[in-house]
């Protein structure tokens, strides 16, 4: 059975990650599908760029409101290409370019980037109510064909996922309602595929900016790759490429056998 490589990466900016060597990754990688979040780029500026994103076809997702949020998925030339729609229906998230749904012959991917609750838990309620809609958007798709999701979905799920928990406890991305509903998604029949694969492994995608978190490697596991139940025995690799800088994030990938 062929596999299929993905790999899905917050670039934090997708201008700046070209500048710091975004091009090299790719053609090093040669990933057959990369979904990419935050890419802060909006329609208007991206027909004044050049990305040489060569052998690859691009699905752009872009938030109304220049340099903020968005999404894309580059897809092999080489590849059947997949139909895509953007948003869930819901004009309050979709104009945030926060969701993509890309259908493939055999299964459903979605390139997600869930909403930050801020520091002062601002968006708490938003990001709840982002994540409820989400759930039954992927649970309507999971009756179709397999689902795979993957991006920055914002929230450490336990406590081996984050350098400190406790200090963490009940802030932005470790709040108890946070978790709540991450484990409330995965009981509906998905699996953490880095998790299932390295049930105690102890690596991190997002490290903050400040104090050399990245250097200490103080940081947090935030970006997933997640499967419907009845993919696991075609899943052959999870891995976090913490190697690879260029962004706050790291780029994590998935090997199937589709």
């Amino acid at each position: 059975m062929p596999t299929i490589s993905l790999i899905s990466w917050n670039v934090n900016g997708i201008r700046a990650a070209v500048k710091n060597g975004f091009i090299d990754f790719l053609k090093t990688e040669k990933p057959d599908v990369l979904c990419l979040q935050e890419v802060k780029i909006n329609d208007d500026a991206r027909s004044k760029q050049e990305f040489d994103f060569k052998g690859y076809t691009e699905y752009w997702n872009s938030a109304q409101k220049p340099g903020y949020a968005g999404t894309a998925i580059l897809v092999n030339e080489k590849l059947s290409q997949p139909k895509v729609i953007n948003g869930i229906g819901k004009q309050e998230y979709d104009s945030e370019g926060r969701v993509q749904t890309a259908e493939f012959d055999k299964f459903f991917l979605l390139n997600i980037y869930f909403p930050n609750t801020r520091h002062d838990l601002s968006r708490l309620d938003f990001k709840l109510k982002f994540d409820d809609a989400l759930l039954s958007h992927l649970k309507k798709l999971n009756k179709i064909k397999p689902v795979i999701l993957t991006g920055d979905l914002n929230v450490a799920h336990e406590e081996i996922d984050l350098t400190n928990p406790k200090e963490n406890n009940g802030g932005a991305g470790f709040h108890p309602e946070e978790r709540k509903w991450m484990t409330k998604f995965l009981k509906a029949g998905f699996i953490d595929t880095y998790r299932f694969l390295n049930p105690k492994k102890i690596q991190y995608s997002w490290w903050s900016y400040r104090f050399g978190a990245r250097r200490q490697n103080i940081g947090w596991r935030i970006d997933y790759f997640c499967i419907s139940d009845k993919l696991k025995k075609q899943l052959k690799q999870a891995e976090i490429l913490d190697k690879v800088k260029g962004s706050d994030h790291c780029p994590v990938k998935v090997v199937m056998s589709l």
